[in-house]
């Protein structure tokens, strides 16, 4: 069965899983897509910032921040704005008023301040990765088929016109069927490798250090986790591959339906209890699916560092040619090799004849481009059809993603029973798969045991690529 072939069948799968999620219900009725929402927003500085900044056009009600630096900031932009330190407060208070929400923070705050919104009915967006841990990420994805209510993961390479083309070549068959996939990263760039700091430190006058820790466990301040190197640790963050995997594997993950990989190995160059390596090399493998042969994906971070592997460079690149910078992919078909950026703003053929061999120019655009990342979510919740990155999808992607960690964290291989959320070889590995929350914060962790697989509805941008008449 040719690549066009089976691209069809997985158009027709996917088309039908977006027509059954398209009828959003919005939590109060729009005279139409004109109306303004009410938007709150929680993590007003970093990535949180841009995200204010996307959503100008419509109506910031609310501004919630646990560090009165970046809040005071946010608040001179938006002065009508109220302003909150606890999200938990800022959404009993204006329950009434808030359409949507948008969450901006550290990963492991992501789920509580997610479900907290969702489960009064807000829309919400969601930073990168969507959760910390995968027991979260089914949570997330169920609640919100639940109270069907829009959403999107902040991945603003998937409305790259780079991601489309890559999916509209795929879909072509200009390199064939891809049997394996390498990703390559300089990350991490904030300190990996070590052991937790002994010095307890003043906490800043601005920050409120207590609201900062919600659900993880309790321990003194230390700069080394707050506000920037946070992504080092594991009770905060995920890694150099939650920080850059989320938008690096994006658009093969949705043109290649890359979900539920068999087995997942890391290989670790040290091992520290509550930080990830300076650089690992993790490795996927994924099973047929449908007439798609098996894929390997491998993951390698740290490139660059001592001792770590340089970025591999493809046999097929000319030698004149440099290597991408920071975050790269390189996708090996039985025809050929592309290669893209991590956010796939540019996807490219190699070497540069093959190219023009393979007539990319002449493969036609059949993906509907974006309006843009953020302005496919404000549609959503006006009603429109869900955003590209919704939180099935988004889920999906995630729980992948995270896979990795909970390999790198074993340092073991581990096989992966995805229906039951559960490491079959290794019971000690699913541990990791949940948290156990600090006191106060143990609403959020409600609910059935083992949620059910995310169903991905990979969207138009997926299932328009696939599209043949």
């Amino acid at each position: 069965m040719s690549m066009d072939d089976v691209s069809r069948r997985r158009f027709m799968k996917g088309i039908a899983a977006t027509a059954a999620t398209v009828m959003i219900l919005p939590r109060h009725v729009l005279a139409g897509p004109n109306d303004k929402l009410n938007v709150a927003c929680i993590g007003c500085g970093g990535k949180g910032d841009s995200d204010v900044k996307s959503l100008s056009g419509e109506n910031i009600v609310a501004l919630c921040d646990v560090d009165d630096k970046p809040l005071e900031k946010q608040a001179k932009n938006h002065p009508s704005a109220k302003k909150y330190k606890d999200f938990r407060k800022m959404l009993d208070e204006m329950d009434k008023e808030i359409d949507a929400v948008t969450v901006s923070t550290p990963d492991f705050t992501h789920f509580p301040a997610a479900m907290a919104a969702i489960e009064r009915g807000k829309h919400v967006f969601v930073q990168k990765p969507l959760t910390h841990n995968i027991w979260e990420v089914r949570r997330l994805a169920e609640a919100v088929r639940d109270k069907k209510v829009a959403s999107q993961m902040g991945i603003q390479g998937h409305a790259n016109d780079g991601a489309r083309l890559l999916n509209e070549w795929l879909a072509a068959g200009v390199i064939g069927n891809v049997t394996e996939i390498q990703y390559c990263t300089n990350r991490p760039v904030w300190p990996q490798g070590i052991d937790r700091p002994t010095e307890v430190q003043q906490v800043p006058a601005t920050l409120d250090w207590d609201l900062w820790q919600t659900v993880a466990q309790e321990r003194p301040y230390n700069k080394a986790y707050c506000p920037f190197a946070w992504r080092g640790w594991w009770d905060y963050g995920c890694g150099a591959l939650g920080d850059i995997g989320c938008h690096a594997m994006d658009a093969a993950f949705g043109a290649l339906d890359l979900r539920n990989p068999i087995s997942v190995e890391a290989v670790n160059a040290d091992m520290h209890a509550e930080t990830p390596p300076n650089y690992c090399t993790i490795t996927y493998q994924f099973p047929a699916r449908g007439a798609l042969p098996p894929v390997k994906v491998v993951w390698q971070d740290g490139w660059g560092k001592k001792g770590a592997p340089e970025g591999p460079r493809p046999k097929d690149l000319e030698p004149d040619k440099k290597l991408p910078k920071e975050t790269y992919a390189i996708l090996y078909g039985e025809k050929g090799t592309l290669m893209h950026d991590f956010y796939c703003g540019q996807v490219w053929m190699i070497p540069d004849a093959k190219q023009k061999e393979a007539g990319l120019d002449k493969i036609p655009k059949s993906l509907p481009r974006s309006p843009g990342h953020m302005q496919e979510f404000i549609a959503a919740c006006k009603g429109g059809k869900p955003a590209g990155a919704n939180f099935e999808y988004a889920a999906a992607l995630t729980e992948m993603v995270l896979l990795g960690n909970l390999a790198v964290r074993t340092g073991q291989k581990i096989e992966w029973d995805s229906k039951n959320m559960k490491v079959t070889n290794l019971a000690d590995a699913n541990k990791y798969l949940r948290r156990e929350p600090r006191k106060g914060w143990d609403q959020y962790y409600k609910g059935s045991d083992v949620p059910p697989p995310p169903n991905p509805v990979f969207g138009p941008m997926v299932a328009a690529a696939m599209a043949k008449p």
